[in-house]
This record gives C-alpha cells, sequence and structure tokens, in this order.
C-alpha cells in the first residue's frame, strides 16, 4: 500500500512535470515562426498555395531542472549553436564557483564521467554567461532544488545549444516508482524531459530528492555551499507557494570555472 507521505512525493513530481511541460509548450509558441515555402520551379508565376514549415526559434531549453522537471513536449529542433568544442582536461576535476547575493557557492565537476557537461560550463564562464543572472525557481515540497543557470531569469532561457545527456547511472538502477535518489549536495543539469536536451541550466539538490535518473548529475557541492543553499530553502519561495522564485533571492554576480 502506498503510504501519504509517498502518495504525497508522487503527486509533488507530477505537478513539476505538469508545469515544466506548460513552460516548454509556452516557450515553443511565442518562439515560433511560421515561413511560407514557395514552389520554386521555374515559371513565370506560381498560382498555388505553398506548404508551411514551423522553426523554432534558437534551441534554447529550459529546465530543470532542477528543477528539472520532465516535459512530454516534442522532440527539440536543431540547435542554432553548435556545443562548445571540447578544450578541457578530461581526466582532471573542475570547480564552478558562483558568487552569489546569499554567500558563495561552489561544486567541483568531474571531467572523466561528465565530460561535454563540464567542457560548456567552463566554456559559458570563461563568456560571463552567468554573471549577472539569478536562480529563478525553489522546490520545497516532493523535491527540493534550486534551479540556476537561465539568462531570462524564467525558466525559457538557454546558450542557443544543447549538449548530451552524461552519467545517468552514477546514482544506481531506478525502483518501482521509477526514480532514484538525487542526494543532496548533488548539482544536475535540467532539461526539457527530452532526451539530450540540456543547455546553461542546472538544480543544486539541497536535501535528498526522489526523481528519474534522467538528468544528468554532473557536479557536488562542498559542505558551505549546501549549507548556503539549504538556508535559502529554508527561508521558502516567496508567496509562499511550494514552488517558484526563492523568497531569498539568489542573484549571480561572477561564475567561474577552474582546474581543480
Amino acid at each position: 500500500m502506498v503510504s501519504s507521505d509517498q502518495r504525497r512525493r508522487q503527486l509533488a513530481r507530477e505537478k513539476f512535470e505538469r508545469q515544466q511541460q506548460r513552460r516548454e509548450e509556452a516557450r515553443r509558441r511565442t518562439r515560433r515562426l511560421t515561413v511560407v515555402i514557395a514552389s520554386a520551379v521555374a515559371v513565370v508565376a506560381v498560382v498555388g498555395v505553398g506548404s508551411y514549415l514551423a522553426l523554432d526559434g534558437d534551441g534554447k531549453k529550459d529546465k530543470s531542472d532542477a528543477a528539472a522537471s520532465p516535459s512530454d513536449s516534442p522532440s527539440p529542433s536543431k540547435s542554432s549553436t553548435p556545443e562548445p568544442a571540447m578544450e578541457i582536461d578530461k581526466t582532471a576535476k573542475y570547480t564552478m564557483s558562483l558568487k552569489t547575493s546569499q554567500g558563495d557557492i561552489a561544486f567541483t565537476m568531474d571531467a572523466a564521467k561528465t565530460p561535454h557537461t563540464t567542457n560548456s560550463f567552463k566554456s559559458l564562464a570563461d563568456k560571463g554567461f552567468f554573471d549577472g543572472t539569478k536562480c529563478h525557481r525553489l522546490t520545497t515540497q516532493g523535491i527540493f532544488v534550486l534551479q540556476c543557470g537561465d539568462p531570462k531569469g524564467d525558466g525559457t532561457g538557454g546558450p542557443g545549444y544543447t549538449i548530451p545527456d552524461e552519467n545517468l547511472t552514477a546514482l544506481g538502477k531506478a525502483g518501482k516508482d521509477g526514480t532514484v535518489t538525487y542526494p543532496a549536495g548533488t548539482v544536475a543539469m535540467a532539461n526539457t524531459g527530452q532526451a539530450h536536451s540540456g543547455g546553461s541550466q542546472f538544480f543544486l539538490v539541497y536535501k535528498d530528492s526522489k526523481l528519474p535518473p534522467t538528468y544528468t548529475p554532473f557536479g557536488t557541492m562542498n559542505d558551505a555551499s549546501l549549507k548556503a543553499v539549504k538556508g535559502i530553502g529554508a527561508a521558502g519561495v516567496a508567496g509562499g507557494a511550494a514552488d517558484g522564485a526563492p523568497k531569498k533571492a539568489v542573484d549571480i554576480s561572477k561564475a567561474a570555472v577552474d582546474k581543480s
């Protein structure tokens, strides 16, 4: 028999998934362009109806993610910008450091396990992509994550490209409920619910959370950073909801990635 606590967690996850799907669909609607493809046969006049092609804007993907909730949206279109060329040392570890309005937050990334993710984050940080952004989403029920990495601050932004999923078996085999435990201190990629749809958004887990094993776990916070994120979580969501902007605004003034 499913306990009331398990049912509550299940409902929270389902709500999370529905919200993510709605956000992804809204993003697609607002960025969709309708292009008329007229027949281009060498004739003096074309009297007919051209076909229509819907083009997705810039290929930016949302969340989290984390938080990263899955969505059932259609497969993402081809990214408008290529993934950054691989420039990191795949045998090394890197540390991403965030200077925020709620204290410094840092986490270690293992390039051997998540080379594409680590390389992408270093490339973005080196360009100042995360500077001046905010952690736009906090969840305090069912799953416990703080989501960051969106330059638009509304869950719809990204770098214009996607990166492949990595390290998905690291947290073990999914249980009967289809989830694994993302331990407190884990940093993972948000995505649209489609495979290989991660961009720049990521989520910081501040309390053990059960989620499907479809979000690349690529970093681990140190103790001081986890304490800072727990404090943000304890303050709750603005307006008293369980999912939304954190009551304690988390503004990122500077992000840097360095070889550990």
